[in-house]
């Protein structure tokens, strides 16, 4: 179905397929199947509900190539972020993917199918070429550059989706509408003229501020558009987030503003997703779009500079502003005045006139002491419900992941951080040890991607225990650094207040590793009868960035354990 008032041609595909739907499904259930990542499910809902309109599936060779060299689809549609699907060598071995091929795509949460691609084709890409295009650097400390890096896997799959459903939600259902049905919305409301806020943080008094100063600039209504997809590590967790959104809209003038969620994947790519952002926005029926000083920038990079400059995002869209038919609205710095208890921009603050702010640092610093903060900066309601997720750091969780080679002593060091961790109290203590994630105790053969696999299972249990306040002590032996840095990114982005993360090597020589082997799990690798065995016919990677490097050869476990505690003392979680 295609729509046209606020935002132009919409392509709502799941309304175009709905009387199709049933037998779509049939038909899914007798193909091959791809299982989403969560940031595929992400931009497959906003490919399906007309988000990324006018995107009908994920990107050919040619459209990619086009949009990363050009930020525009092959036909010269401005959209200026590649939307891919990316598969490994052993999917396309496995699923048979070649052009013409119709496979299933499926929720990894349920496991419902959601749609049909039929193949176009299939490509492979430059890593490093898109990271620079699209992200400015091919820079690990970029959080879109690493995922690209460890997550992303080696071949992209072209092709137009049908719909069978939209995924899910049981969260915050009131919250959540399509293109459609909010641009339904504004025509019932009467709302004519729309001003779009992005967020991916709380609220404060300033962004009420700001947001109603524009409205009232524009003479429009506010659409508060907060992103609850993926976000950037480390990031607030949305149902925090959407807790605080619920009390700044009750600061609104009545009829003002409007609270509606985006299930958006963030690419955190500066001035390209300012563009991409305010495409979205029109889709989604906005006339104007607010853009701030660094928008979606990631921070800094590796030396210690901003990836963007502070009005790059700016430029660009004022680069494409007749093509993207909505108006951009520069953020407005804003400043407390504690002589009219009022906010004001800052550039329109007369010389000597006293003023007052917090720092985003200055605030997470607050909120982990339990230091107050004034009402001036924000609203007793907003503080209350960040405060509830967001203990102070000692009640909050950590993952201590132990490296190191077999008979290495990471797993006795595990076991005596746990005794050192119940003695001190105060938390729940678990203790994963590789062998226990595998499914069982017995030496046996592993390949690379097994060993992979096997980390990721830890990764996601640590994850949610830490998310629950535990202390979490990991001791696979994870011998790579790509497994060891999707831990890391694992335990961040998902554990919340609870990610905090710590890589100890345990870089016991392998001499005596093998002198240790009463098992005799060494002798079996160098005879062959275990394949894939690491140390042996399989390097371990040494990390390159461990926060803590032990060695039971030249350190008694007693003392190994005191420099783990400092380490968490020092970071003042014990």
């Amino acid at each position: 179905m295609e729509n046209t008032p606020h935002g132009g041609i919409l392509k709502d595909l799941v309304a175009r397929d709905e009387p199709i739907a049933a037998q779509l499904k049939q038909e899914a259930a007798t193909l091959k199947d791809i299982v989403l990542t969560e940031r595929q499910l992400c931009d497959l809902e906003l490919i399906l509900n007309g988000g990324f309109s006018p995107l009908e599936g994920f990107m050919n060779q040619s459209d990619y190539n086009s949009v990363v060299d050009t930020l525009r689809v092959s036909d010269g549609t401005l959209f200026p972020m590649p939307i891919t699907l990316d598969v490994s060598s052993g999917d396309i071995a496995r699923l048979g993917i070649s052009p013409g091929a119709r496979l299933a795509l499926r929720d990894p949460r349920d496991d419902e199918a959601l749609a049909i691609i039929t193949v176009q084709d299939v490509y492979t890409y430059d890593r490093v070429k898109e990271a620079i295009q699209v992200f400015g650097a091919d820079d690990p400390a970029h959080p879109a550059v690493t995922y690209l890096r460890n997550r992303v896997k080696e071949y992209y799959v072209g092709g137009k989706v049908q719909a069978i459903q939209a995924p899910p939600h049981f969260d915050y259902v009131a919250y959540r509408y399509t293109p459609a049905q909010l641009r339904a919305l504004f025509k019932k409301l009467s709302w004519s003229r729309v001003v779009a806020f992005q967020t991916r943080n709380p609220m404060h008094r300033a962004h009420r501020e700001l947001t109603i100063l524009a409205a009232r600039q524009h003479q429009a209504n506010v659409l508060v558009h907060p992103t609850v997809g993926m976000t950037k590590p480390g990031d607030v967790d949305h149902y925090t987030r959407v807790r605080v959104y619920e009390a700044i809209m009750d600061r609104y003038p009545n009829g003002m503003g409007h609270l509606a969620l985006l299930p958006l994947a963030m690419r955190m790519a500066g001035p390209r997703e300012a563009v991409w952002h305010a495409i979205i926005r029109r889709n989604f029926g906005a006339t104007h779009f607010i853009v701030g000083r660094d928008h979606a920038g990631p921070g800094k990079n590796s030396q210690g500079k901003d990836f963007y400059g502070p009005y790059d995002a700016q430029e660009l869209v004022t680069k494409y502003k007749d093509e993207l038919q909505i108006e951009m609205v520069p953020f407005q710095q804003m400043t407390y005045l504690p002589s009219t208890d009022e906010y004001q921009p800052r550039d329109e603050v007369a010389a000597g006139v006293e003023t007052l702010d917090i720092s985003g640092t200055e605030l997470r610093k607050r909120l982990k002491t339990g230091a107050a903060i004034p009402d001036w900066f924000s609203y007793d309601t907003v503080v209350k419900r960040l405060r509830e997720s967001y203990p102070p750091r000692n009640k909050q969780g950590f993952v201590l992941f132990l490296t190191g080679l077999h008979n290495s002593g990471k797993d006795v060091i595990a076991q005596a951080l746990q005794v050192a961790l119940n003695e001190q109290g105060g938390r729940s203590v678990s203790v994963l040890l590789g062998d226990v994630v595998k499914d069982d105790m017995k030496p046996k053969s592993f390949t690379p991607e097994e060993r992979h696999d096997n980390v990721q299972r830890v990764a996601f249990v640590a994850s949610e225990l830490a998310r629950a306040g535990a202390a979490v002590i990991a001791a696979p032996v994870a011998p790579e650094e790509r497994s060891r840095a999707l831990v890391k990114d694992t335990i961040v982005s998902t554990a919340g207040s609870g990610g905090n993360f710590f890589l100890v090597h345990v870089a016991t020589p392998l001499a005596h590793c093998e002198s240790q082997d009463r098992r005799g799990v060494y002798a079996q690798a160098r005879n062959g009868t275990i394949k894939g065995f690491v140390g042996v016919d399989v390097p371990y990677e040494s990390p390159k960035k461990a926060d803590l490097t032990v060695d039971v050869t030249t350190q008694n476990i007693p003392s190994i354990v005191r420099n783990v505690l400092l380490l968490l003392e020092t970071s003042s979680l014990i």
